[in-house]
């Protein structure tokens, strides 16, 4: 693991969410899978303000399917805490990108870092550019390498 697999650059979009009863196992803890729900709903919500909804994208038939996640964990959350996601474009490509989380609780502890690469498909699942204003969109927030 290198520092820069889970590093983020600017800008950085801070999502706050709590955890759900339904979000955890049996002792309270956050159930491991979670995590990357937790990871999409700060990339929507980056998405959302950043650039463009994945309404829009579904409506122009784009779908950004997840084929590659990986998660450090660090520390357990626990149900009722109140988390903070925080997420960065950190690779746009023609047929893919890539997005690197920070995830902490109410005092700051990091619980874990994580990344996920999504392919840019088509409804028939076969990959495709995305628009060129969209594109463009994630090329101004994406950090050069």
């Amino acid at each position: 693991m290198t520092a820069r697999e889970f590093s983020l650059q600017e800008p950085i979009h801070a999502h706050r969410l709590r955890v759900l009863y339904g979000d955890t196992d049996a002792g309270g803890v956050v159930y491991y899978a979670n995590y990357l729900r937790f990871c999409e709903a700060g990339r929507t919500e980056f998405m959302r303000e950043l650039v463009v909804s994945y309404r829009s994208l579904e409506e122009r038939g784009i779908i950004l399917p997840v084929v590659d996640c990986r998660v450090r964990y660090k520390a357990s959350a626990r149900y009722d805490d109140l988390l903070t996601v925080e997420t960065s474009l950190v690779e746009i490509k023609a047929v893919s990108c890539r997005f690197n989380y920070r995830l902490s609780d109410e005092q700051g502890r990091l619980l874990a870092l994580a990344y996920t690469t999504h392919a840019t498909v088509d409804r028939q699942g076969k990959l495709t550019r995305l628009p060129t204003e969209i594109i463009a969109g994630l090329q101004k927030i994406a950090a050069t390498p």
